[in-house]
Formats: C-alpha cells, sequence, structure tokens
C-alpha cells in the first residue's frame, strides 16, 4: 500500500487527510477577513445612528453587547454551552478597550 505514495497512503489512512478535508488557506484568510470585516461595521454602525452627544457611551454599550453576541454565537457554532465563552469574550474584550482608552489618555490622544 506504500510502496508507490508511503506519504500519501499515511495521511490518508491513518489521519484522514483527504482532498476533501485538506487545509484551504485561501478560503480561510476570505472567510477571516469577510468576518472581521462584518465584525468590524457593528461599532460603525452605532457611529451612523446615535447623536453626537450620546456617541461615548453608546459606543461602549453597544460593543460590549456585540462582544456577547458573537461570543454566544462562537459558543454555539463550536457546540458549547454559551454562558463562560460569553463572559470570556467580553472579560478580555473590555479590558482590551480599557487598555486602548488608558493608553490613549497617557499619550494624549482625544477621543
Amino acid at each position: 500500500m506504500s510502496a508507490h505514495d508511503a506519504f500519501g497512503a499515511h495521511s490518508r489512512d491513518e489521519l484522514h487527510i483527504t482532498e476533501m478535508t485538506s487545509a484551504r488557506p485561501v478560503v480561510a484568510a476570505l472567510a477571516s477577513a469577510a468576518t472581521f470585516t462584518a465584525g468590524a461595521l457593528l461599532p460603525l454602525l452605532i457611529v451612523v445612528l446615535v447623536p453626537r452627544a450620546l456617541l461615548l457611551p453608546g459606543e461602549v454599550i453597544a460593543s460590549i453587547l456585540f462582544l456577547a453576541a458573537l461570543g454566544a454565537i462562537g459558543a454555539v457554532a463550536g457546540g458549547a454551552r454559551p454562558w463562560k465563552p460569553v463572559a470570556r469574550v467580553m472579560f478580555w474584550g473590555l479590558l482590551a478597550m480599557a487598555l486602548t482608552a488608558g493608553i490613549g489618555r497617557i499619550v494624549g490622544t482625544a477621543i
């Protein structure tokens, strides 16, 4: 079985890597770009819809809700219960926003 193509036989029979299950980096890159673009459009939509006076609190609240929703979608897609992933995504997202705002304040960048 492996006299002709030992690597192909091993990957097919032992590791179950076939043409159907092999990695497709271009498809993965396009899917990643599409999901990041869709995720970036959500906060931009808030900028368009919320009045200027309420923009900062509206953006923070909407971002927290979007993080929760995306955490739940990811958990359901992965077959997990949503509460822990939602809490994890919200915690790390809030921490990233707080650090970004803190660094902006330190270097004198206005929001």
